[in-house]
């Protein structure tokens, strides 16, 4: 039963939860995490942990998209970041990272304004379509499986250029989506037909709501994309995502398309609020099939920007919804194992963060990611 409560006459707002409010309950049989499957399959790809890198250029470039693949998961690359715009993509990177250095202890203000003003100018170079090609190529030869993200505002012009060039899973992403992206005086971006015209599986999201989740499953997505990632949308839009409840809404509206379709099924992967391995397991206990990680990826020395993190829409060039900011310094940095699968001497689940879901899941009695969606929570 949903939960309204009146916030004046005449207007009612829905009590939400976000994952901290969540508590996952064992029951009385514990299991070793030994015994534990981490296995997630979506389409005909199959990945050994349920983890997908968000597609920044603070994180994912060719190389860490490869190391991605070599410890079980997936990494997606902007399409249109810094990787399709420069051929000396390190020396664009360096320079957001120096910007953000020379303003490093200010979170408010003026000066912290000086490396998003780095990201816009450098993103205000065109996408060169073959040095995208180029990147796709380097990653599709290593074996990896190739994901790359494009806006849905850049959807039709970009999408015949990436499957060409071997992508295998398309994402559509933005802060917030819906199945038909409307705007004056051009023509809408419909999903389905969109969707249906594409011989890739089609990931697509952000979205927060139950309905908006089963639009984009009747439109054909493989996977729906909960939550918007680590944005400033909340204070600058007054746009907010409360993951705890909006994950279990997709999760609702992927069992009456199950039924609906006779049986197809979509995914689900969560993209925000998931900083620590227990949020991975909270995300997934809520009814993810999998995460998307940002920050928390930062941690890993493969990360390309160098320990700093800022999520795409931070070099949008009128309103930006992000900053770059350090999460990790270097000496907290190890490789992408000791992220992933460990071993830590880190306690509160910044690192060996697979390792923690799959402890989560055996003190809980669980064997495969799938059965655990049906563990008992509590709300703190």
């Amino acid at each position: 039963m949903r939960d309204y409560v009146e916030i004046g006459i005449g207007r009612e707002a829905r009590k939400t939860y976000h994952l901290s409010s969540i508590a996952l309950v064992p029951s009385r049989r514990t299991r070793s995490s030994k015994d534990v499957d981490t296995t997630w399959n979506i389409d005909a790809y199959t990945f050994d942990i349920p983890v997908v890198a968000h597609p920044t250029d603070a994180i994912v470039g060719p190389e860490f998209a490869i190391e991605m693949h070599n410890q079980g998961g997936l990494a997606v690359l902007n399409a249109e970041g810094l990787w399709a715009r420069h051929a000396d993509v390190e020396a664009a990177l360096a320079r957001v990272v120096a910007a953000a250095e020379d303003s490093d202890h200010f979170f408010l203000g003026e000066e912290v304004t000086q490396a998003t003003r780095v990201l816009q100018e450098l993103h205000s170079a065109p996408i060169d379509e073959e040095l995208l090609v180029e990147r796709i190529t380097q990653i599709r030869e290593s074996g990896a499986t190739v994901a790359v993200r494009v806006s849905p505002q850049n959807a039709r012009d970009l999408a015949p250029v990436l499957v060409k060039a071997g992508v295998e899973l398309l994402f559509i992403q933005g802060t917030q989506i819906s199945a038909e992206h409307v705007q004056q005086g051009g023509e809408p971006l419909n999903l389905k037909e969109f969707i249906g015209s594409l011989d890739v599986p089609v990931i697509a999201g952000g979205v927060s709501d139950y309905t908006t989740a089963l639009h984009l499953m009747r439109a054909g997505a493989a996977g729906i994309i909960v939550g918007s990632g680590d944005t400033t949308s909340d204070t600058a839009l007054g746009i907010s995502t409360p993951m705890a409840t909006a994950i279990a809404d997709a999760a609702a509206a992927r069992r009456e398309y199950l039924d609906e379709t006779g049986g197809r099924y979509v995914h689900v992967i969560a993209d925000g609020e998931i900083n620590l391995s227990g949020d991975i397991a909270r995300a997934i206990a809520c009814g993810a099939d999998a995460v998307m990680l940002g920050s928390p990826l930062t941690y890993a020395e493969e990360a390309t920007g160098d320990g700093y993190y800022w999520q795409s829409s931070a070099a949008h060039p009128r309103f930006p919804r992000g900053v770059v900011i350090r999460e990790a310094d270097s000496a907290e940095r190890e490789s992408l194992e000791v992220v992933l699968h460990g071993p830590s001497a880190d306690a509160l689940g910044t690192k060996n963060l697979v390792g923690g879901l799959r402890r989560a899941m055996a003190k809980c009695g669980y064997t495969d990611v799938k059965s655990f969606q049906k563990v008992k929570l509590a709300l703190r």
